[in-house]
């Protein structure tokens, strides 16, 4: 990591993991050690005070998208004819700007292969730069270490895939080593809203921002009920040994454990990744930990390339900004309107966004207008890539009467088709 020009603090905190993993502590959070959380508070809206003045946006925005087919930024995806993602989260920065006399820096959580791109659109945007706070900085980057053994894997065939960004966990070592924790605080801002760039319902709502100033709390999480569709998903529970609030994904649950983990009954609330920060407690709390946080380790189990399940097995060393809630003491969740969770995975939601399911107005505010989401399925085969679905899908036929599509096989729309209640073609 040195020799690739990491930084003191990420390798610090990459070792740290590693030795977490070799120690045999990064294992499963078991059943029997939680218990569900219940009864959370729900956000119905609120008065919008001062906080928004000292509240600053950040974007994860290091995907590439490659699971759609991408070799660019995704966010640089069009979401209408007219607008791409980064398009979209700028309109509604800087409506936020104009409605309510805040600065509200918008700043870019990059990787290596998304800064370029990323800086290069931005520079259309003359007004979005705040002075003396950085547009974005880098995520890092850490190697994948052989399952046996644990020393980095070798791969010369093509030596990129040797590594891997951390997760989303390596906001709270990114952001305070890049120096953009300290550019904030001493701009005099104390909170920031964080959220991935491709859901654009994490609109940055100030009243939201003044409800969490208010209460006080170092850190709270955006949270929303779960349906059939998230069992997938990390969902919050509560520690029996001592009810801290935690975060348990996928990667962190035994076989045996699955479907209670699955069970939406039982555990009801999913983390939507919109966090709200407050930046001077994080930098205490980093003061008081020696610089990291100690964020719960999750090793993902890959082959050193994705596309080829016979190369190396490794693991991916990861953690989730999410699972800072059980470190901040007093830390908070609270229940958002679903319509604060509009994630773009895949072409199934791409396509359902760029439907008139949706408007998008010219403030970048995200309208659902149907009352209920009708369900997509597309054919992975055709439509799984954006080339394929691009060729595809140049008219999105009429949802507003459908209840679910599934297409199987190769279909291209025409122009000025509805679908209605429940369709399958193939």
């Amino acid at each position: 990591m040195r020799e690739a020009g990491a930084g003191d603090l990420a390798t610090r905190v990459f070792r740290h993991h590693l030795e977490t993993v070799a120690r045999g502590d990064a294992g499963f959070i078991r059943e029997t050690e939680i218990r569900p959380l219940e009864n959370l508070p729900r956000f119905g809206g609120g008065n919008a005070g001062d906080a928004i003045a000292r509240t600053a946006v950040i974007k994860l925005n290091g995907g590439l998208g490659t699971s759609m087919g991408l070799a660019q930024a995704k966010s640089l995806l069009h979401v209408t004819p007219e607008k791409t993602f980064l398009d979209i989260i700028v309109a509604q920065v800087m409506s936020v700007r104009k409605s309510f006399g805040a600065t509200l820096p918008a700043v870019f959580m990059n990787s290596f292969h998304t800064e370029r791109d990323t800086a290069h659109y931005l520079d259309r945007f003359e007004d979005l730069a705040v002075p003396r706070i950085p547009l974005s900085f880098l995520q890092n980057r850490v190697p994948k270490v052989l399952r046996d053994d644990l020393t980095p894997v070798s791969y010369p065939a093509n030596p990129d895939l040797e590594w891997c960004p951390p997760g989303h966990g390596d906001l709270f070592t990114a952001l305070p080593e890049s120096g953009v924790l300290g550019a904030l605080l001493e701009q005099g801002y104390r909170y920031a809203m964080v959220s991935n760039s491709d859901n654009l319902g994490a609109f940055p709502d100030p009243g939201l921002a003044q409800w969490f100033a208010d209460s006080g709390a170092p850190f709270a999480m955006e949270v929303c009920r779960r349906q059939s569709s998230d069992r997938k998903g990390g969902h919050l529970a509560v520690r029996a040994s001592d009810g801290t609030i935690i975060l348990r994904e996928v990667a962190q649950t035994a076989v045996e454990d699955l479907a209670d983990f699955q069970n939406i009954e039982r555990h009801s609330y999913f983390n939507t990744n919109t966090l709200w920060l407050d930046l001077r407690a994080l930098s205490d709390e980093l003061d008081r930990r020696g610089g990291f946080l100690g964020l719960p380790v999750i090793r993902n189990a890959k082959t050193v390339d994705p596309t080829d399940p016979t190369s190396a097995e490794v693991y991916q060393l990861e953690t989730g900004m999410g699972s800072g809630i059980e470190i901040f003491e007093g830390a908070l969740a609270i229940e958002v309107d679903r319509s604060r969770f509009l994630p773009v995975k895949t072409t199934n939601d791409l396509f359902l966004l760029r439907s008139d399911a949706f408007d998008v107005d010219e403030t970048g505010v995200i309208e659902q207008t149907v009352g209920t989401l009708p369900r997509i399925d597309l054919d992975p085969s055709y439509f799984g890539h954006m080339r394929g679905f691009e060729a595809r899908c140049h008219h999105i036929p009429s949802l507003r009467a459908a209840r679910s599509l599934t297409v199987v096989g190769d279909y291209t729309f025409r122009e000025g088709l509805v679908v209605e209640g429940d369709l399958t073609l193939g």
